[in-house]
């Protein structure tokens, strides 16, 4: 399964690229499907800032994102890096107060904010101190009464964007009326970029959901749930330390991210993998071999002499078979996440006692029983202990198999 997104540039006055639109599309066919506005933003969001890729949504200038009003009120921006976004208030949204609240919260907190396919309405007046730029659509206002609106409100501390501007009259036009940013078909099509997805069985994020409805958050009990899903860790730990950039101590364990959230953002985070409904068709039998692999790492380093944290055996275990899930190399993905370097030599080149368990359970995997013999000597542990070590794991990984594949 692919996830998919088209990105529009804008330009400034001088047609340099100081941004991106970014688009929702859910197929090759580059225009907006017929889906909830909020399902929209919630799978643009889960899919372009929670998951893999290139990284299209970080690389270079600030991406422009439309939010309804429920996501709005609802302070989903939050998730987002203030420094990397653009929020659009989407033209559909009410000026009522619930919304002036938002607004006005996230521009305390440092987002750009701007009103998309903007129509002068006397109630939008208070929003305009904690707005910084207008979107006038030239298609839809007319391009006389657009640049009228922009001479006459040039008293505005903010910036104008010209959209739908489709020819080189609109540009001059435009850019002599006193508009500060353009984009439109003038200038560039927007570009569909296609990836492949990730996300969390449907019935797991409602375990979720129902354990971030308590009163506190029970993260033991978050934990051994994201635990169980190899592609709601990688999520998870994704957008933690994209939303951490100042971690001091590299993330080592799942529990470790959850406490870094905090309560209010993993509220959050939960909601919107739900909203986006991220369950799809997952090949099964890999999935169930990195729960396997994972429980079979930790299980190792239980019964060994090695000073290892378990869950950090269990993490490396869990991601070693990342680039088959999704595509991608290794190499590439882990440094979307910030993992401890021990963890990262032991996924990349098996070194490290890391490593050494790793490169156990990829003997036993291949049955290859000379190796398994050397490797259980490297580190002091029995063959025995290998064998139970992977049936504890193959009745751990069929466990959470059935919790995420319950019978019909």
């Amino acid at each position: 399964m692919f996830s998919y997104v088209a990105r529009q540039p804008i330009f400034n006055r001088r047609q340099q690229t100081m941004g991106h639109e970014l688009l929702f599309r859910d197929g090759e066919y580059n225009a907006f499907p017929n889906i909830d506005a909020d399902q929209a933003t919630c799978r643009l969001v889960v899919e372009n800032y929670m998951a893999i890729g290139d990284d299209y949504a970080y690389r270079g200038q600030r991406n422009f994102i439309n939010f309804p009003q429920h996501c709005l009120v609802s302070l989903m921006p939050l998730l987002l890096p203030k420094n990397k976004v653009v929020i659009e208030i989407l033209e559909t949204c009410t000026p009522d107060d619930e919304l002036f609240l938002a607004i006005k919260h996230l521009h305390h907190k440092g987002y750009i904010i701007a009103l998309d396919d903007f129509e002068y309405d006397v109630r939008w007046q208070r929003f305009f101190r904690y707005v910084h730029i207008i979107k006038l659509d030239l298609l839809m206002l007319g391009l006389e009464k657009a640049c009228d609106f922009v001479r006459n409100n040039r008293h505005l501390n903010v910036k104008f964007l010209a959209e739908k501007v489709e020819t080189y009259t609109d540009f001059q036009t435009s850019l002599n009326a006193g508009f500060d940013l353009f984009q439109g078909y003038y200038f560039s099509r927007p570009e569909l970029v296609k990836r492949r997805k990730v996300a969390a069985s449907e019935l797991t994020t409602i375990q979720l959901l129902q354990a971030i409805s308590s009163e506190p958050v029970n993260f033991a009990e978050i934990e051994n749930i994201i635990s169980s899903d190899v592609s709601l860790s990688y999520l998870l730990l994704r957008y933690v330390n994209q939303t951490n950039r100042r971690l001091v101590e590299p993330i080592s364990s799942f529990h470790q991210a959850l406490v870094y959230l905090g309560e209010e953002k993993l509220r959050m985070f939960v909601g919107v993998v739900a909203t986006a409904h991220a369950a799809l068709d997952k090949p099964k039998a890999l999935y169930a071999l990195s729960l396997q692999r994972a429980k079979m790492c930790e299980k190792l380093v239980d019964c060994s002499a090695l000073t290892l944290p378990p869950q950090q055996a269990f993490l490396a275990g869990m991601f070693s078979l990342l680039d088959a899930l999704l595509d991608s190399s290794l190499a590439e993905l882990l440094v979307l996440l910030k993992l401890q370097p021990n963890i990262q030599m032991a996924l990349l080149h098996r070194e490290g006692q890391l490593g050494q368990v790793l490169n156990l359970v990829d003997a036993f995997d291949k049955a290859d029983w000379q190796q398994v013999t050397i490797e259980c000597c490297r580190l002091g542990i029995s063959e025995q202990q290998v064998q139970q070590s992977y049936l504890q794991a193959v009745a751990w990984s069929e466990k959470c198999a059935q919790i995420n594949n319950p019978p019909s």
